[in-house]
């Protein structure tokens, strides 16, 4: 059984006495940065003058600096920007003025993993990956609770390494739910696993499939929208608050006696032979390698494909049944992690 740490576990010894910078001011980096204010440390915001980050970081009682200047002088910096900015952001702003002893973090260890960034060997090398939205990350910590999250140590030149990590978790709220102990390796080749396989790529394939299915055998395409992404949400509610258990409790014994024995007929050998291609291509590095060379290119596959992806029939025949759910223009949107 892995051991999950709590707050006894941590202590903010670790990280007080110097200042936190932040790196990006988005779902994780504000969150992360109002978090750590509330806990008494010293956040200082680095994010572009002008900008969405500024303008939101301000509104919310800080006083950004750019990247290079909040980063001069801190005891621990956050690079919390999307992946592909991790390398010049780290090259030209933060590697110049970080000093020797002190620590990078990031959340997702995607730009470390895969050779974006070389970090100098002076400085630690920490990881601290909330497992929820930025705004569950506060939303959370505001109520005296907390998300769970994952933490890891790539580089120790401080010997201070796994303790600043553990304070910092503590600080957004993670050991208060649990922390668990993982690696740069395991956190990055998971994350990207789950994403492509099951949670995203997987889901919407499956989703589509279903629904192109219906269509091609005659039923209205607004009847295969219900069944195959509309009660989706149900399903997820009750797997997400209490596992296969719960949705077994709350389906009917049809549904039930269905999943069993066709679940197995859709998703088979050659399914799991699919998902263990997709796991070899991020363990490698091919889809990292891909996903830098699209990137530099300026995005035209990814472009393309997204822009297919959005023009879908179950995407059109989707937005105008939704504009009948009233309960969809009231609720709260949902942040992504």
């Amino acid at each position: 059984m892995e051991r999950i740490y709590t707050d006894s576990d941590a202590s903010p010894k670790s990280l007080t006495g110097g200042k936190i910078a932040i790196i990006g001011y988005g779902s994780q980096g504000r969150a992360h940065a109002m978090n750590l204010r509330d806990k008494g440390f010293d956040v200082a915001i680095g994010a572009r003058p002008g900008g969405n980050a500024d303008t939101r970081a301000r509104a919310d009682g800080f006083h950004p600096t750019t990247p290079a200047e909040a980063a001069r002088g801190a005891r621990l910096i956050a690079l919390l920007t999307p992946d592909m900015t991790h390398g010049a952001l780290y090259r030209d702003d933060i590697a110049p003025n970080m000093a020797p002893g002190s620590a990078l973090l990031v959340a997702h260890g995607f730009s470390l993993h895969y050779g974006e960034i070389e970090p100098r060997h002076d400085i630690d090398i920490i990881l601290v990956a909330p497992k929820g939205p930025g705004a569950l990350v506060r939303r959370e910590f505001e109520i005296g609770r907390g998300v769970p999250c994952l933490f890891a140590v790539r580089q120790d030149a401080s010997g201070e390494a796994r303790d600043r990590a553990l304070a910092y978790a503590q600080g957004i709220g993670g050991t208060t739910a649990g922390a668990i102990e993982t690696s740069f390796a395991e956190e990055t080749e998971t994350d990207l696993f789950g994403e492509q396989a099951v949670l995203c790529g997987g889901a919407t394939e499956l989703i589509t499939a279903g629904f192109e299915t219906l269509v091609a055998e005659g039923y209205k395409p607004e009847v295969a929208y219900f069944e195959c992404l509309h009660e989706l949400k149900l399903i997820v509610d009750l797997l997400y608050e209490g596992g296969f258990t719960r949705m077994h409790d709350f389906i009917s014994e049809t549904a039930k006696y269905g999943d069993l024995v066709s679940g197995p007929r859709v998703i088979n050998a050659e399914t799991r032979e699919r998902m263990r291609e997709v796991l070899r291509d991020i363990r490698t590095g091919k889809f990292a390698h891909d996903w830098i060379a699209e990137n530099k290119a300026g995005k035209p596959n990814y472009t393309a494909m997204l822009d297919a992806d959005m023009a879908q029939p179950i995407e059109q025949v989707g937005a105008r049944m939704r504009r009948h759910m009233a309960w969809l223009n009231t609720a709260p949107k949902t942040e992504a992690a």
